[in-house]
């Protein structure tokens, strides 16, 4: 009897951690996705770039719509004037040409809601992932926002090269012109160093730099640049690399 009793407190014992192990090796994980992001200068839609076929596709001026090569037909986005906070959510067309430093095609509806500086029309393109905290039913203007400023001195930039149209009334701010160009972030120096060597090698830039932001975040970019026409050719040269998101970050 001792032993039946001993096999049985056994077997029990053996059930018993088994179905422990499963619970514990079948618990759910947390997973954290993170949606397409990119800052940079965006391209305000007007008739004469479709004339000059520098876009391949129309937008209503009213329009809601914009265009954007990262990102699928019908993605939502939130749209941010990063000069001055300003926001809306907006929802991407077709797959459209346009020009590769643009993170952007932006309706004139959009950019009158956003009050874009049409010499420095830099924007925040987030996606909107179905299982986001941030879910909009329609596009909104925060108001708490028009109230935040950018504090820097003046300096007046022209960009006429990108072929916006001289009939929309410019929108200018007193904001300092003062730009990089992100490359990617790093863990490690070493890694960002062989992406320096290979930016000298591959591209016409000889001049790309590091910026450790912290002890396992080393930045690669180009930079600074305080006029447009360098920003932009030093963008068009990195291009040719073909890196996944390039960004344009404003200096502080």
């Amino acid at each position: 009897m001792f032993y039946k009793n001993l096999l049985i407190f056994t077997f029990f014992l053996l059930i018993t951690n088994c179905t422990t192990g499963n619970l514990v090796t079948n618990k759910p994980t947390i997973t954290i996705i993170n949606g397409y992001t990119n800052k940079g200068f965006a391209l305000i839609y007007n008739k004469n770039l479709y004339q000059k076929k520098i876009i391949n596709r129309k937008i209503e001026e009213r329009s809601l719509i914009i265009f954007q090569k990262n990102l699928k037909n019908n993605t939502q986005v939130k749209i941010t004037n990063i000069l001055n906070n300003k926001s809306l959510i907006a929802t991407v067309g077709r797959k459209t040409n346009y020009p590769s430093f643009n993170n952007a095609v932006l309706s004139t509806r959009i950019a009158d809601e956003l009050d874009l500086d049409i010499n420095q029309p830099y924007v925040e393109i987030i996606e909107i992932l179905e299982n986001s905290i941030f879910i909009a039913k329609k596009a909104k203007t925060y108001e708490e926002e028009k109230n935040v400023a950018v504090k820097a001195p003046v300096n007046n930039i022209s960009i006429n090269d990108l072929n916006v149209d001289k009939n929309n009334n410019e929108k200018k701010t007193n904001i300092d012109f003062s730009y990089s160009i992100k490359i990617a972030d790093f863990f490690f120096h070493n890694t960002a160093l062989v992406m320096l060597n290979r930016i000298r090698i591959e591209s016409p830039i000889k001049n790309p730099k590091i910026k450790k932001i912290t002890d396992t975040k080393y930045r690669v970019y180009l930079g600074p640049f305080d006029n447009i026409i360098s920003l932009q050719k030093s963008f068009n040269d990195i291009s040719i690399l073909e890196f996944e998101n390039i960004e344009i970050i404003k200096n502080d």
